[in-house]
């Protein structure tokens, strides 16, 4: 494989939305994912008042890469061999001698299945994106709740936090106005998104005079989707859109055959009947990766046009569209904007300073590094009887340099460049820190372990 990537020689350009075309403020949203959830455990499922309250600091939580390991109620970082680095009981850090003791110095039991990227199981749930992490908060706070009043050894809340995930996000709460998530962004917008920088509008528009063909592919669906592209890209954001696929249900998208999934058409955002093939550019819902590609080959004239596909979570956006669809894969990682050294001159679109403009208290942005979980890149693994202790990297890390094309933290860090510009790609000849743009987070680089890891 050539050790170089550039967009001038892809012939599509696909697009996720939430937290890469569509950025949030990320102290505002987890905020009020929080409460939508917690809300609904104590109202609905009976579960303490006392989970209606989050202290500001308790955001330290979170952090993208969390296994929970759902009996036991504890969550787990994991380094890229599957053992475990760290882990808390609830919100409680575990000691190293209470993780040897429970996982002892090996892979982790269910290792294999969540590194083939299932994300859930009855056994466990992977926290990757920024819209899950306020639920891992919840979670550890409930097991804490829960010992503390039923002294419970194995946990069975789980059902209901997926009853208050399905309350807040199913696809009718937001025409239904039910739940706390949609209404409130309906009604402030700007609370909760960021708008798109003209640079990347301009960008946007560049890459289709260039010819190429632009896709957006959204789990969420059309009428929230509508909501968040006139908001941060504008009332004619469709003209920057060949194909707008909403209700995907990423990963399946990918993975599903014509017939386990087929397209859409929409009226008045609601669905109609099931199309047999994909004949022409629009809007369309659910849908497959297959009848998709069928279409881009017509559109492009070519029998195996190149396709780039940008995105923020591991297991619904780049795994599977480098693994079924063996699609070239951009990394939106906002981590990378934690991580000092390596915030490019114009990376936000407004000063951290006014993020937590909308709380009396400053809520920490879950992007910074976690006190409580360190690096997302790489953390230390103590050493056995006195043996000197070891730097490794995460599991989360690893998937990065394996399935990622490219890493960047966000559209704008990119928007500026030539269309021809020349990224270094992740590849197993290439050093691990070489696909990442602007430059490395400082966790990976020599001698810089001692920033990150305390």
């Amino acid at each position: 494989m050539q050790q170089h990537f550039s967009l001038a020689e892809c012939d599509v350009v696909g697009f996720d939305l939430d937290h890469t075309l569509c950025r949030y403020h990320l102290p505002q949203s987890a905020r009020l994912i929080y409460d939508s959830f917690a809300q609904y455990l104590v109202t609905e499922k009976g579960y303490d008042e006392d989970l209606l309250t989050l202290p500001p600091d308790n955001l330290d939580f979170c952090c993208k890469g969390l296994v929970l390991d759902i009996e036991e109620g504890n969550f787990l970082k994991l380094a890229e061999d599957g053992t475990v680095l760290r882990a808390s009981h609830g919100t409680k850090s575990m000691t190293f001698e209470e993780i040897l003791e429970i996982y002892g110095r090996k892979e982790w039991k269910h290792f294999n299945t969540v590194s083939g990227m299932v994300s859930r199981t009855a056994k466990y749930y992977l926290y990757d994106n920024y819209f899950d992490l306020p639920g891992a908060l919840l979670c550890a706070r409930v097991v804490d709740s829960l010992d503390q009043h039923d002294g419970q050894k194995k946990y069975d809340f789980w059902k209901d936090m997926v009853a208050a995930i399905q309350h807040n996000y199913k696809i009718s709460a937001f025409k239904e106005n039910c739940g706390m998530y949609f209404p409130e962004v309906k009604n402030h917008p700007d609370k909760y998104l960021q708008r798109c920088p003209e640079s990347v509008k301009k960008w946007l528009k560049q890459l289709k005079n260039a010819g190429k063909i632009l896709l957006l592919i959204t789990s969420s669906h059309s009428d929230y989707c509508r909501l968040l592209c006139e908001h941060v890209l504008g009332n004619d954001f469709e003209e920057y859109f060949d194909i707008l696929i909403t209700n995907a249900l990423k990963p399946g998208f990918f993975s599903h055959t014509p017939n386990q999934r087929p397209f859409r058409t929409l009226e008045n955002d609601e669905e109609q009947e099931a199309l047999l093939s994909l004949d022409k550019p629009g809007w369309y819902s659910q849908g497959n990766a297959i009848q998709l590609y069928d279409l881009l080959k017509k559109m492009t004239g070519k029998l195996d046009p190149k396709v780039v596909y940008f995105g923020d979570s591991m297991h619904s956006d780049i795994f599977p569209a480098r693994h079924y669809s063996n699609w070239e894969t951009v990394f939106i990682l906002e981590e990378l904007l934690g991580d000092n050294g390596t915030v490019p001159a114009k990376a936000e679109s407004e000063p951290l300073e006014k993020k937590g403009k909308f709380e009396g208290d400053q809520l920490k942005v879950p992007y910074f590094i976690s006190k409580q979980w360190g690096s997302f890149f790489m953390d230390r693994l103590p050493g056995l009887e006195n043996a000197e202790e070891t730097l490794v990297h995460t599991w989360s890390c690893k998937c990065i340099s394996t399935y990622s094309t490219i890493a960047i933290p966000s559209l704008e860090a990119i928007a500026d460049l030539p269309l021809d510009y020349r990224f270094t790609r992740f590849s197993s000849n290439s050093s691990a820190t070489a696909g990442y743009y602007p430059s490395p987070p400082r966790a990976l680089l020599p001698n810089e372990d001692s920033v990150m890891m305390k």
